[in-house]
């Protein structure tokens, strides 16, 4: 069911912010493949925030379809700890289909979630961006003040990578924000090749905190394709939460199958301070 007005999620005391370590080592999101949809005409300016890539130069993206919903989980009920739980369940990110230039960035990986600590670093290279991953409120549930000032400035570039890293792990995946706790139960999935690594961009016009800059500008993601059970259809309204895309209408998402998890990394050796 679409809600039909905006909600502001309840926060009893003020959230300080998480480090940039406790936030990004937890963040994991699923993708879910979702109706297509095609927002109006959108040109945004990109410039890259995390410090192994401030050298990419910056790119004019235009968004093309939506084709997926990222949204917040927790793997083998491995729940993030209280004071970075309340930021992570509101991170849901649209995701648009996007070109640009190819850059061959060549780059070691390395995993952050405490499950996937086991796992070797990977040598892979970033190709051409793919899809732009852009924060959004589901059904009216807006977060609270301190969190929205967070999560509403994570705007995810997504490059294809090579190769295509095997995990072949089995995860239980337990969705996180509160609109789809009651909707998508835990699911056993089974993670297969990495397809794309999402690192962090800054749109040209949004005002970013120092404070918040320097959570988001760590935030790399690794996404991996999965073999998901079936699920029923959910139907979503979406709303921008980035100042920037403030403008756009909102958007119904109908979630179909999952199509990928997003696991947090760190590039080259550089791990986010805390």
């Amino acid at each position: 069911m679409v809600a039909a007005a905006s909600l502001v999620a309840p926060s009893a005391t003020a959230l300080a912010l998480p480090t940039p370590k406790a936030f990004t080592s937890y963040l994991d999101l699923e993708c879910f493949k979702t109706s297509t949809y095609q927002p109006p005409t959108t040109t945004l300016t990109l410039k890259h925030l995390n410090p192994v890539l401030q050298d990419l130069p910056t790119e004019q993206v235009t968004l093309g379809a939506r084709e997926k919903l990222c949204v917040p989980v927790a793997k083998n009920q491995v729940i993030p700890p209280s004071g970075v739980l309340d930021f992570i369940r509101y991170v849901d990110l649209s995701c648009y289909r996007i070109t640009g230039a190819t850059v061959n960035r060549s780059l070691v990986l390395s995993h952050l979630n405490p499950v996937l600590q086991d796992l070797p670093r990977e040598q892979v290279v970033m190709t051409a961006p793919q899809h732009l991953c852009v924060p959004v409120a589901k059904n009216g549930l807006v977060p609270p003040s301190e969190v929205l000032s967070l999560v509403s400035h994570i705007d995810l570039k997504c490059y294809g990578l090579t190769p295509n890293t095997l995990m072949n792990r089995k995860l239980a995946l337990t969705q996180l924000n509160p609109v789809l706790t009651n909707q998508i139960p835990t699911t056993s999935v089974q993670v297969t090749y990495g397809r794309q690594l999402c690192v962090p961009v800054l749109k040209a016009g949004d005002s970013v905190p120092t404070a918040v800059a320097s959570i988001v500008r760590w935030i790399d993601l690794e996404n991996f394709d999965v073999i998901a059970p079936a699920i029923n259809p959910v139907t979503l309204s979406l709303k921008h939460l980035n100042p920037v895309l403030a403008g756009l209408p909102a958007e119904t998402a109908v979630l179909s199958g999952a199509a990928q998890l997003g696991v947090p990394v760190a590039k080259n050796g550089q791990f986010p301070p805390g």
